[in-house]
């Protein structure tokens, strides 16, 4: 199990060097150096999760239909490559769109587009896999691997980036994309040889579950619909800072694109040693307790964000990123054992497709809620600063929301309701 965990980690590694260039190295270019709005910025850096809709169909399909005698390698290998795809067309699309005009906001659409599709195809397969070849009891070491391996690659994609667009410029850009989006095709591709065993008859019926079927299975428990809320809330407070972080730092205190680049690693740093604690405390401690350490973390990181800020303090920045970090990394292990001991063994793919939905959206929201807020804010203000401050704050009110929401879920009261859903189905269908 020890190799397959580390091939689903590369996996991981795969997608997650595709996202550092795409959503924070090019966001802060088109926003500092192209001045394209931060509003439009954060509508296309969200495009991808209007997508994640398609994290259930694919989820539920592919449960039912087997390729080639595989039910999640062929979407991932297909999602990898719309990322790739996505990430070395990117910065052509970004000049082009600074242009203006209707050809610009065309080439500015296609990156997003492509990285999007193949983004919620290939998460929610690798999920539903790491989900299948793990026990309960093995998946908080698998999720521990699979994401130490993720924070590796983008502390070394974002080390690497800042390396390569030193001193910025066009060509320079273009020319590092490039080369992330090969690398990162050529280890997923390599992960996945040997992967997946040939998938058994599933035992489900062939034809897929309808949307109303696939959103009943959610809805219609508390515990999964308080699960969904909770991830929402949660992850557009961590998450959603994304677009704006970089930028902020820029704001106020002048930073260059190099040293911008450089809070990634940074953040990414303090993520891996609290993943790393994490899944040595995971069979010690209750997955509820690590996950609210986590978020109570997080929302500390984001306190200190916003007084570095208001106080032009980058030593108080850059404890509020160390937080922010820290709180991230235990919050992921934990909270993904969660979203995994929420899930039936008969229905992989459709659970982890609404829990990878709910994280996308959850993304939509603060992406585009931070942009639109920090734009108006600015607007009224007249000061750049204030409007980002605004936004960190709002993103603080949420995660503290989703702590207190994380108290009323229960995995036993999950279980016994799916149970008795499924028996209910069972006696309408005789």
């Amino acid at each position: 199990m020890t190799l397959k965990r580390i091939q689903l980690g590369l996996i991981h590694m795969a997608v997650a060097m595709t996202l550092v260039p795409i959503n924070s190295t090019l966001n802060r270019v088109m926003i500092r150096e192209l001045a394209l709005s931060a509003t439009l910025v954060a509508v296309l850096a969200s495009l991808p999760y209007f997508f994640s809709p398609l994290q259930m169909a694919i989820g539920a399909f592919s449960d039912r239909h087997p390729l080639f005698g595989l039910r999640r390698t062929p979407y991932i290998l297909f999602g990898i490559l719309l990322c790739v795809a996505g990430v070395i067309i990117s910065p052509w699309s970004a000049f082009r769109l600074a242009q203006g005009g209707a050809a610009g906001v065309l080439a500015g659409l296609l990156p997003f587009l492509a990285w999007g599709m193949g983004y919620n195809i290939a998460s929610v397969s690798y999920l539903a896999l790491a989900s299948e070849l793990s026990s309960q009891d093995g998946r908080g070491k698998t999720i521990a691997v699979m994401w130490f391996m993720m924070i590796v690659s983008i502390i070394l994609t974002a080390i690497g980036l800042s390396r390569m667009v030193d001193p910025y410029t066009p060509a320079a850009l273009i020319s590092a994309f490039r080369t992330i989006g090969l690398v990162a095709l050529f280890l997923g591709g390599i992960a996945l040889v040997g992967l997946e065993p040939h998938a058994a008859s599933s035992g489900l019926p062939a034809q897929n579950p309808s949307l109303q079927q696939m959103s009943g299975a959610i809805l219609g428990n508390p515990q999964a619909r308080r699960f969904f809320v909770y991830l929402l809330l949660l992850l557009a407070a961590i998450f959603g800072q994304d677009v704006l972080l970089e930028p902020f730092a820029a704001e106020a205190f002048n930073w260059t694109v190099t040293q911008t680049t450089r809070l990634t690693s940074l953040w990414g740093g303090f993520v891996l040693l609290a993943i790393l604690l994490a899944g040595a405390l995971e069979q010690r401690l209750s997955r509820r307790f690590v996950a609210q350490t986590g978020n109570l973390g997080a929302l500390i990181g984001f306190l200190l964000i916003l007084a570095g800020g208001g106080l032009r303090s980058p030593l108080v920045f850059y404890l509020g990123v160390i937080f922010l970090g820290a709180g991230t990394g235990l919050s992921t292990v934990a909270n993904l054992a969660l979203m995994f001991d929420l899930t039936l063994p008969s229905q992989t793919g459709l659970f982890i497709g609404a829990w990878g939905f709910s994280n996308a959206l959850s993304r939509l929201t603060g992406a585009v809620l931070g942009g639109a807020v920090r734009d108006l804010v600015t607007s009224i203000s007249g000061n750049a600063l204030t409007g980002y401050l605004v936004v960190f704050a709002i993103e603080a009110a949420m995660l503290l929301a989703a702590v207190f929401l994380l108290g009323r879920i229960d995995v036993n009261a999950f279980r016994k309701a799916a149970a008795r859903s499924i028996l209910e189905r069972a006696a309408l269908t005789d």
